[in-house]
């Protein structure tokens, strides 16, 4: 362990990384969809240019990543890009799994230990959405991050909102970060956005598809007391989605503090959901 330089910066990062496949045309989902249930010897250099990506980021959020299928080569994916991005510490949640195909969900990298990780199962007529939910601190002085991955339909992303609004009651500090799979102009995110007062950075960031951007579905949303410096939406050719980032300044009473040590070396699992 070595102690982390001064900071009351935390750069985000949230990305749908598509199971370590690029997508570059509307007909690749058609004439590469084999890519989706079988293994192919790209995966692997995508996934080395996604952890390339990662590496001056504090806090990253994955969605569509795999835990360890066949056509991850049984690789788990969120592991894989810890270790190569030099993360201490990283959990996986395995929210959709078809046979020994494909295990996909969402994951978590951090250069900071949380105090605590949990997962939930979002509600939806089709069942495979979660949120994976991590806690710094505790009490008043917490930070909460929620990785989310939603459902394509309204309605199903409506229940899934209202499902994290009456969980977050009434925390002060939290940071929302994933594929939303809808703008925040829809009804049901400007009411989740309301609800929670949140600040809407990556309104205007067009992320999807990533070879013509032209829709802002992928957002990170930031809770009120927490300062906005940088946002950005990141070009990239190792996935169907492009990833967005943005830095918070955080209050001096909340952590991740300056006194906090940053995990060097080999990842550790902080809670593998199973």
């Amino acid at each position: 362990m070595q102690a982390s330089q001064p900071t009351t910066s935390l750069r985000l990062l949230s990305f749908n990384i598509q199971a370590g496949t690029s997508t570059t045309r509307y007909r690749h989902y058609l004439t590469r969809g084999w890519r989706q249930v079988l293994p192919h010897s790209n995966r692997i250099e995508n996934l080395d240019a996604v952890a390339e990506l990662m590496v001056d980021y504090d806090v990253v959020g994955l969605q569509e990543v795999d835990s360890g299928s066949l056509r991850a080569g049984y690789v788990n994916q969120t592991k894989y890009l810890a270790n190569h991005a030099g993360f201490g510490y990283w959990s996986h949640q395995l929210n959709r799994k078809v046979g020994r195909i494909a295990y996909g969900g969402n994951g978590l990298l951090t250069r900071f230990e949380p105090s605590e990780i949990t997962d939930h199962r979002l509600p939806g007529a089709i069942p495979g959405r979660g949120a994976l939910w991590a806690r710094y601190g505790n009490g008043d002085r917490s930070l909460h991050v929620v990785v989310l991955h939603l459902a394509l339909g309204r309605r199903a992303r409506e229940a899934q909102l209202d499902y994290v609004a009456e969980r977050l009651g009434n925390v002060r500090h939290c940071i929302i970060m994933g594929d939303l799979n809808t703008s925040t102009e829809s009804a049901e995110l400007r009411r989740f956005v309301r609800r929670g007062d949140f600040q809407t950075p990556t309104a205007d960031l067009l992320t999807y598809p990533s070879w013509q951007p032209q829709r802002a579905i992928d957002h990170i949303l930031i809770s009120p007391g927490l300062e906005i410096s940088n946002k950005a939406v990141l070009a990239v050719n190792c996935s169907d989605h492009c990833p967005v980032s943005v830095t918070v300044k955080l209050p001096a009473t909340l952590p991740p503090r300056v006194e906090q040590q940053a995990a060097v070396g080999r990842a550790q699992t902080v809670l593998q959901n199973k």
